[in-house]
């Protein structure tokens, strides 16, 4: 995976966490203006949860203290960074972690990457990313064929139908990791519905341990969080026993000649990661075409001058470039993820500030995305803004596009692309009349409720 894994980084507490049990505790003041602790034990993690999230909570840090802030968790100093300039001056001299599979494998008791060396370390990334490159490039027509088969389904939809898409998107990202990564065996709707109520269980526990204990003192829920995983890990290592789907993910690691604990490992990241990523960038992507009239239909002219009557290819996909403008926005706008962070390894400085060794140092990447001084009219969804250079550029620096895009975050471009470009030649989508869409920042910022769209067929 690529350093500065930027998505799945988002949910700081749950970092925080990691780094709490990783590294020892630091009480070094970092000179940063920012909150003094609310309580001794607790630092400022009462006003968070006063605040709903770690996303909210930051932006009021930002708003009074201004780019560079701090706050405590628990007895620990934090930095955030919450411009693109602090950002760009931190980040430079610190690639040399990846804090996503550091702080997710350690917290699903993985041996994490930190302790391996550079030459290793690196190997393993290119293994990864190959092995998904490989995995797209050699099973795209199962993924444009469960496409079709959702918009299939929508088409015969009446026009005044609601159509929930958060229930739908993450059906077809379910499918399509799962499919993609283990083989034919999740062709069969029954290993896919056990497969979600296991991710869901999961996914909807990693981390909450290290903040507030509730999973320790919680018999039933450990037990059911213990019990999902094993199942997960076992599915995982009878693919890998198996050698199941040639073409699949997991068969892509075997072939490097990884352990078959590796390739458990890096497949419950894959899986775990890469369905919510994908759902949750197609969830976004549909409702703002919805609600933009404008937008979904200057995409209809691309798609069709790109691809005329054909189905989309990968190697088209690359010449759809409003569309990935669109995605991109989608992103922006959405905040999709809304935080990443690492962890000061060496004594380090921004601006006038020095940070010291062992400081968390979190990106308010949803403070930066929505900063005036970086984008014009911040909270208008405007795809035509990735029309500048000067744009792309903070957005690559940020980690979403470019060289820094993490691989799975690539992975659910190309399902998106695949999704946009076959629904809106089909379809008009329309906005649900009074419905109104709250965030709620996760892992990955997700709507709070499900979203409803209507559709209509185009002549």
């Amino acid at each position: 995976m690529l350093d500065f894994a930027i998505f799945a980084v988002t949910f700081v507490i749950i970092l925080i966490g990691a780094v709490l049990y990783l590294y020892p505790s630091s009480r070094r003041a970092s000179g940063v203006p920012g909150l003094n602790p609310t309580e001794e034990k607790d630092g400022n993690l009462q006003d968070i949860v006063s605040k709903g999230s770690l996303h909210e909570f930051l932006v009021g840090l930002h708003d009074e203290f201004g780019s560079v802030a701090s706050f405590w968790f628990g007895g620990r100093p934090v930095v955030s960074l919450g411009a693109v300039d602090q950002l760009r001056q931190h980040i430079n001299p610190n690639r040399t972690t990846d804090s996503f599979e550091t702080m997710l494998k350690s917290l699903l008791g993985y041996q994490s990457g930190s302790g391996v060396g550079v030459t290793e370390s690196m190997m393993r990334k290119k293994v990864y990313e190959g092995a998904i490159n490989k995995t797209l490039e050699n099973n795209f027509p199962v993924l444009l064929q469960l496409v079709e088969e959702l918009v299939d389904k929508w088409a015969s939809y009446p026009n005044s139908q609601h159509t929930p898409l958060c229930a739908h998107l993450l059906g077809l990202a379910m499918k399509a990791v799962t499919q993609l990564a283990m083989g034919s065996r999740f062709q069969d709707d029954a290993e896919v519905i056990r497969f979600r109520k296991n991710h869901e269980a999961i996914w909807s526990e990693i981390g909450k341990g290290y903040l507030d204990g509730s999973l320790e003192k919680s018999s039933s829920r450990k037990a059911h969080y213990e019990s999902a995983l094993a199942e997960m890990e076992s599915v995982l290592k009878s693919v890998a026993k198996q050698r199941a789907g040639q073409s699949s993910f997991v068969n892509y690691l075997l072939q490097a000649n990884l352990t078959e604990r590796q390739v458990m490992e890096d497949g419950m990241v894959f899986t775990l990661a890469g369905c919510v990523i994908t759902a949750n960038l197609c969830i976004w992507a549909v409702h703002f075409l919805s609600v933009s009239e404008a937008v979904q239909e200057r995409l209809y002219q691309e798609i069709v001058e790109v691809l005329g009557e054909e189905p989309v290819s990968l190697e088209k996909i690359p010449q759809l470039r409003y569309c990935q403008q669109v995605l991109n926005e989608t992103v922006r706008t959405a905040k999709l993820t809304p935080m990443a962070a690492r962890l000061q390894e060496v004594e380090g400085k921004v601006d006038q500030h020095v940070i010291p060794k062992e400081t968390l140092v979190i990106y308010a990447l949803g403070v930066v995305l929505q900063d005036a001084d970086t984008w014009s009219l911040p909270y208008r969804f405007n795809p035509d803004r990735f029309a500048d250079e000067s744009v792309m550029k903070s957005f690559s620096l940020l980690g979403f596009s470019g060289s820094q895009a993490c691989p799975e975050l690539r992975f659910a471009y190309t399902v998106a692309a695949v999704l946009l470009s076959t629904l809106v030649r089909r379809l008009r989508l329309h906005k649900v009349k009074g419905q109104v869409v709250e965030a709620r920042y996760e892992l990955v910022t997700t709507p709070k409720d499900d979203t409803w769209i209507t559709v209509s067929k185009r002549n």
